[in-house]
């Protein structure tokens, strides 16, 4: 039997602040314009103003074809420069605390492990990290992904309901454990982004 676990593919894009208005509208009707092809999962633009990350879902038997995706979606949306298309491989997702209400925030980290140091790191996430944050209150879901385009190669996002999540005691003792003083100094180009939720799946729809 065929895994109908769906494909991602992150796009990431440059954008004015007043982009941020015509996302929603923009990400739906260019997802209803490929049938059932691709499915809206997460839309989200920094608060600056300054990018956007558009989460999209394909369970199409074949894998989707990130550079025609990104090639029809700066057809339709001229607020996009700078458009790079990735596929994501999802490794691990979990509820948060949080679960059933709406995120109003997107927290991305990014980062190349050091070589020689994925397993260690994925181990390190997947085991206490992200279960730990996502039992933070205020955080709605956790998910990591393996990103297998423009990188870097780990990306971790967390919905949450209050950009202050991030200095709560709960999160910040998550993230002070003897555990996380090991992985974390063998980061490598790290990123870390904090976006404004601008569209999601519908209820019913693509989670």
């Amino acid at each position: 039997m065929q895994d109908s676990k769906p494909c991602f593919v992150l796009l990431q894009m440059r954008t004015a602040p007043a982009a941020a208005a015509r996302i929603d509208a923009d990400v739906r009707a260019f997802c209803a314009g490929n049938g059932a092809a691709l499915a809206l999962h997460r839309a989200a633009s920094s608060l600056d103003g300054s990018q956007a990350y558009v989460y999209l879902e394909s369970h199409a038997a074949e894998a989707p074809d990130g550079e025609a995706i990104a090639a029809a979606f700066q057809a339709r949306c001229d607020w996009a420069s700078e458009l790079r298309a990735s596929p994501l491989e999802a490794m691990r997702d979990f509820a948060g605390a949080s679960t059933g209400e709406r995120p109003r925030f997107h927290y991305v980290v990014e980062t190349d492990p050091e070589t020689g140091w994925l397993d260690e790191i994925s181990r390190w996430y997947d085991t206490e990290h992200m279960p730990g944050l996502a039992a933070v209150p205020g955080c709605v879901r956790a998910m990591r992904f393996l990103n297998h385009g423009a990188g870097p190669l780990s990306l971790a996002c967390y919905d949450l309901l209050r950009d202050d999540v991030l200095g709560s005691p709960p999160w910040l003792a998550v993230r002070a454990t003897a555990w996380s003083d090991i992985a974390r100094p063998h980061f490598t180009n790290t990123k870390r982004t904090m976006f404004r939720v601008v569209a999601e799946a519908q209820e019913g729809g693509a989670p």
